[in-house]
């Protein structure tokens, strides 16, 4: 496991380079899986011609959305005491409370980071591109050639995507038996109601 600083992915300008906090605890495969959010992040962020600021946001959020990924569980109950998240999500609200304390205040970054395994309904974009990027990676399997015709797809039309990923994510969910937390039955209807009110 690191916890030292990585080198970002090629490609990516010096000024947007945001890489892995000092206190992340990373396996070498997480890093890879970070590299490729990253990555399709700056290739939407170009496509959709984001501002500089804006880009550094949404990579702000990618680099910390799986810092303490591999940390261990009790570690993460200790950095997240309140959060009332199931043992597997802690590493979200366990980073978001780190980069607060290291002196992160922007709310869209600390909220995508926190909430970027189960959605939120108040995110603004740096929360849906971390959420459908995070999910729509290059390494991820199992939903074949889908997952790069969504992320073909995302800078055209974002609230599709997003709708589809979370969608997904949601099934993913009720399969697995778990239940399903407040905040992701908040962000689903959200979406939902957006969807039909169009």
């Amino acid at each position: 496991m690191t916890a030292a600083p990585s080198p970002p992915p090629a490609g990516i300008p010096s000024e947007l380079r945001p890489t892995l906090p000092d206190w992340a605890q990373v396996t070498p495969e997480r890093l890879h899986h970070i590299q490729r959010v990253a990555e399709l992040v700056v290739q939407w962020s170009e496509r959709m011609g984001v501002p500089d600021s804006e880009r550094n946001r949404w990579l702000k959020a990618v680099w910390l959305h799986d810092a303490l990924r591999d940390a261990p569980a009790d570690q993460l109950a200790s950095y997240a005491p309140s959060s009332a998240a199931l043992p597997a999500l802690l590493h979200g609200p366990a980073s978001a409370a780190l980069a607060k304390a290291a002196g992160e205040t922007d709310r869209g970054v600390l909220d995508a980071v926190r909430y970027h395994s189960v959605g939120l309904a108040e995110w603004d974009m740096v929360g849906r591109v971390l959420y459908c990027a995070d999910f729509l990676e290059s390494g991820r399997t199992g939903l074949g050639p889908e997952r790069a015709a969504l992320a073909e797809r995302f800078p055209a039309e974002p609230d599709f995507v997003l709708l589809s990923v979370a969608r997904r994510r949601m099934l993913q969910l009720i399969e697995s038996g778990w239940q399903v937390p407040q905040p992701t039955l908040r962000f689903w209807n959200s979406l939902a109601a957006a969807s039909s009110s169009r």
